[in-house]
């Protein structure tokens, strides 16, 4: 007995040296710099321990996890408190990227500056929509695929939408199309991951569009792996439990239009072979299609929504490979029954919500949320989208994408639905 009780505590020391040697020298993206934010934090009620069973005796993992807690949370208190003053916030650029007209035509974008006042009404509205995500988490009247499995049954390869700031204790949940191009640039500018001629960025709007999408400027869950190893899993939860945690969504139907008019109705090489071929090849018939986009749309040969919408609904898109980022839904995205969300923002109110959230960060004065790009992709224009497609085929998009519905709140599209 004393035997074991000394091998046990040798393996937690252990683990535990393992853990600051991780710390300490293993981490360049200043994940050794914990800030927490406590403004929006709820207080989470602790986890009931596990029941031993009658052999078996305290699992030196569960030490593992209160070291890191204390150690985390005391750094995160320390950081807290000897943080200087927020820098004086920079003013915006005023270099805009070059848009052709069709893109412009697509995309939309408007560069007027959106000022909004906080309204005691936000609050409430915000503290709603967290009730409306949780009630539903809880309701077993309400299922999908993965619902009912927890944080640790989600693979690594699942947690790659999780942007994580350390300096700052937050964690984006980022959703394309849903303005996840200027989150991510904010969430650069937050961490300082991203140098421009040896200093980092403080202003989002002048991040080359080519780094904000690229995969090695951002610190995701789905890193923690190679960087902590067989720890990553704790450390994790332990962000999740003292970090604040956001995600921004849109109307699903409205989002699927958007994502169609962005990759298929615009020249793009990447989606034209990995996605338009096939669909065309597929669903409209053709044995032939021209190597390049640019061709391709010469020729008049572009991917109908119609065809789109075929290929979402066919069972063999899935079986293939999971849906694209631009399409798949954001349960699957950003497990928000497994991950209690502190913030949920809305493209629909994107202006009041940046503010607020920016503001409860108390980054505010650090940076503002660039000037909108206001897809003109709205709700009213849903009909006219769906008017070719058939009413079977409308009901069924409609149970593929159910769960994001509720789960955020949107209303059941009931005029798409019906006769």
């Amino acid at each position: 007995m004393v035997k074991a009780r000394l091998f046990r505590l040798w393996l937690a020391l252990g683990s535990l040296l393992t853990i600051l040697v991780i710390i300490v020298y293993w981490d360049n993206v200043g994940t050794a710099h914990f800030y927490l934010h406590t403004s929006l934090s709820r207080p989470h009620p602790p986890e009931p321990p596990a029941t031993p069973g009658p052999d078996e005796g305290r699992d030196s993992t569960s030490d593992v996890d209160e070291f890191l807690d204390k150690l985390l949370g005391s750094s995160l208190k320390q950081n807290d408190a000897s943080r200087t003053q927020p820098e004086q916030r920079p003013s915006l650029a005023s270099s805009r990227p070059s848009l052709s007209n069709m893109e412009e035509s697509v995309r939309g974008y408007d560069w007027s500056p959106h000022d909004t006042q906080q309204s005691p009404d936000q609050d409430r509205l915000q503290a709603e929509r967290r009730r409306v995500l949780k009630d539903y988490c809880a309701n077993s009247s309400l299922t999908f695929p993965t619902k009912g499995r927890s944080f640790d049954d989600i693979p690594n390869y699942e947690l790659n939408h999780l942007i994580v700031d350390d300096r700052h204790g937050v964690i984006y949940c980022y959703v394309p199309k849903v303005a996840c191009t200027n989150w991510k640039r904010v969430m650069i500018v937050l961490s300082g991951s991203l140098l421009d001629q040896g200093a980092p960025y403080r202003e989002p709007l002048g991040i080359p569009r080519e780094h904000v999408h690229n995969s090695s400027t951002h610190l995701t869950f789905n890193k923690f792996w190679r960087r902590y190893g067989k720890f990553s899993r704790h450390l994790m939860k332990i962000k999740l439990k003292k970090y604040t945690k956001f995600l921004f969504v849109r109307d699903p139907f409205v989002r699927l239009i958007s994502a169609f008019r962005s990759k298929f109705q615009l020249e793009n090489e990447e989606f034209y072979r990995k996605f338009a071929v096939p669909m065309l090849k597929t669903y409209a018939n053709f044995t032939s299609l021209p190597a390049s986009v640019s061709e391709a749309f010469r020729a008049g040969l572009k991917v109908s929504f119609n065809t789109f919408i075929q290929y979402l609904l066919d069972p063999h898109t899935e079986r293939l490979a999971p849906f694209n980022e631009h399409w798949r839904q954001v349960y699957r995205l950003c497990h928000p029954c497994q991950i209690d969300y502190d913030f949920v923002g809305k493209l629909e109110t994107l202006d009041t919500d940046a503010t607020q959230l920016l503001r409860l960060l108390k980054v505010d004065q650090l940076l503002r949320f660039p000037p909108s790009y206001r897809n003109r992709t709205a709700s009213s224009w849903e009909e006219d989208w769906f008017a070719r497609i058939p009413l079977a085929w409308r009901q069924q998009l409609y149970k593929l994408y159910e769960a994001d519905f509720v789960l955020f709140g949107y209303p059941k599209p009931e005029n798409l639905l019906q006769d």
